[in-house]
């Protein structure tokens, strides 16, 4: 084994988690996707864990009730924290509706000394409804569904996120940077 590979071998990536909570149709999963290509392009581990695909396959079963929506969001926490601590840089678009809910994840990850950072996609229901990605907002409107976060069932926007990003105001590019800039700053990027 050459020094290089000794070196290169031996640096230990900084793992973390950010979760980027928001309306449906905010833009979280757009930016996190954005922001894992420049970060994979620097060489870092990145995982999307992408709240549809968990519903689909770790969540299976769970409804939107408050308690399981609770239960799926302690399920991403305990995934996040065990990829980040291992090294991986976690990006988690996922709406977690309820603070109490997110706060059991930050509280996991002091515990367990993993970084975490919480970035709220502030943008506004109004804005969230005319992207309406998924159709969500005209089945809400229709009476096809009901339980719509930030519409018919409650949202608590996070009172003191480590970034809150309006999507609205910028670019994909634009929200990303802002975001890699905030990883670079805490020693994370």
């Amino acid at each position: 084994m050459t020094t290089d590979q000794e070196t290169s071998m031996s640096v230990t990536e900084t793992g973390a988690t950010i979760w980027l909570t928001g309306l449906p149709s905010a833009g979280k999963t757009t930016i996190a996707y954005e922001l894992a290509g420049r970060l994979r392009g620097e060489g870092h581990r990145v995982e999307v864990l992408d709240g549809d695909e968990i519903r689909e396959f770790l969540s299976a079963g769970l409804g939107f009730s408050r308690e399981d929506r609770h239960t799926n969001v302690q399920r991403i926490g305990f995934v996040a924290e065990l990829l980040a601590a291992n090294g991986v840089k976690v990006l988690v678009p996922v709406i977690a509706p309820y603070a109490d809910s997110r706060d059991a994840v930050r509280k996991r990850h002091q515990t367990e000394g993993t970084a975490y950072l919480e970035v709220h996609v502030a943008t506004p229901v109004e804005v969230c409804s005319e992207r309406d990605v998924k159709g969500l907002y005209a089945k809400q409107a229709a009476g096809e569904i009901s339980g719509l976060t930030g519409v018919d069932d409650p949202y608590e926007a996070p009172e003191s996120p480590d970034l809150r990003i309006e999507s609205h105001r910028q670019t994909v590019q634009e929200s990303a940077a802002e975001l890699h800039a905030l990883l670079s700053e805490r020693g994370a990027a």
